[in-house]
């Protein structure tokens, strides 16, 4: 029976997909020697992982949307499910590399674009949790399904700067913000009324004078450590 081992080896973004997509760089090795894989169906779902990371005064506040102010971090730092992910491995002996791909999304009401937003510099500490169904060859040449054990998990550390260039390539110097329906109707109007050009000007002519993203200090590290939260759970 198949004994298989994940480990994701790299990530990077697609240029000119449909959607902004990552692809992770997937090794899936069966350590019974010899053992001949027909297919492998591979779910996977992806946690991220917060409390894996120290933040700096400038994530804390950009970040406070999402997790509140730091004091409470020790109770809101909590694993997120970012995506799940599906790949068809093909037939191997040993070990394979596949491509895992992620489609993504530039949606400031969706959690995780808050939280790949407001990090600067360093990496996002990803847990991928597999599930699936194994096909392989039993030794009597006989064709074999067995699922794939609930505990075969990899972690990963995908660097903020693979999503900026991701996000820079699809979405270059703009982002996104969804409204409803009848909030942007009247902004809508605001703008014909007032005849502006663009919708920044629209949203310029809004905001206080002066108005700008503040921040304690700038780029120095957090005094405090974050206490880890206890475990996590799979959604699936």
């Amino acid at each position: 029976m198949p004994d298989l081992q994940f480990e994701v080896e790299g990530a990077d973004a697609v240029q000119f997909a449909a959607v902004p997509t990552l692809v992770f760089k997937l090794h899936v090795a069966n350590l019974v020697a010899g053992e001949p894989i027909h297919t492998v169906v591979l779910r996977a779902q992806i946690m991220i992982e917060p409390a894996r990371r120290r933040y700096t005064r400038q994530d804390q506040a950009r970040l406070a949307d999402l997790f509140g102010e730091p004091d409470r971090w020790g109770q809101t730092l909590r694993p997120m499910l970012w995506a799940h992910a599906g790949v068809v491995v093909p037939a191997f002996t040993g070990n394979a590399t596949v491509d895992l791909p992620v489609p993504c999304t530039f949606d400031f009401n969706v959690a995780a674009t808050k939280y790949f937003a407001g990090l600067e510099s360093g990496d996002v500490s990803l847990n991928f949790l597999f599930s699936g169904t194994v096909f392989y060859e039993a030794e009597d040449g006989a064709l074999q399904v067995n699922q794939i054990s609930w505990n075969c998990e990899a972690m990963y550390r995908l660097p903020v700067a693979t999503w900026n260039r991701m996000m820079d390539f699809y979405y270059p110097n703009s982002a996104w913000l969804c409204l409803r329906r009848d909030v942007f109707e009247s902004l809508y109007h605001y703008k014909i009324r007032r005849g502006f050009p663009t919708w920044e000007k629209t949203i310029e002519s809004i905001l206080p004078a002066g108005a700008e993203f503040e921040s304690d200090e700038d780029g120095e590290a957090a005094d405090e450590q974050i206490p880890k939260p206890d475990g996590q759970q799979r959604t699936h």
